[in-house]
């Protein structure tokens, strides 16, 4: 499952990742928190090139899929506006062994991260700021 959505449900996650075959199932949660290199963040607006973002998520699962030798993959990105402590990325991945099921939940992280065009803006007291993958 790849989708990019307004709000993530968990139920929704879980269920697509469950299998016969998985022993493991491996979920990433990312939330919006409260502070930047020490500055208060309100909240975030995400932003997506919903097509090429969608492509470029495929191909991560797919990678994934192959390298990890996985059952199930899930990848759900949220766009709009998110305030402190909501979710905005889920990434999952069953497998056999948990092993493989959590290698790959971080792997996939981590390879969005870097190539896929979904774009963050943080809201602090005075501004506002784009920031890139690891701010």
């Amino acid at each position: 499952m790849i989708d990019i959505v307004n709000e993530i449900d968990l139920n929704v996650a879980y269920k697509h990742l469950r299998d016969p075959g998985s022993g493991a199932i491996s979920l990433f949660l990312g939330s919006v928190r409260n502070a930047t290199k020490g500055e208060e963040v309100y909240k975030l607006e995400y932003e997506a090139y919903r097509e090429m973002a969608m492509s470029e998520m495929q191909k991560i699962a797919a990678e994934a899929t192959t390298k990890y030798k996985l059952q199930k993959t899930l990848i759900i990105h949220a766009v709009g506006e998110k305030q402190v402590g909501d979710l905005v990325v889920v990434i999952g991945a069953s497998a056999p062994h948990r092993k493989d099921a959590m290698e790959a939940t971080k792997y996939m992280i981590d390879t969005l991260k870097q190539t896929v065009p979904i774009w963050k803006k943080e809201f602090f007291e005075n501004k506002q700021v784009w920031v890139s993958e690891n701010p």
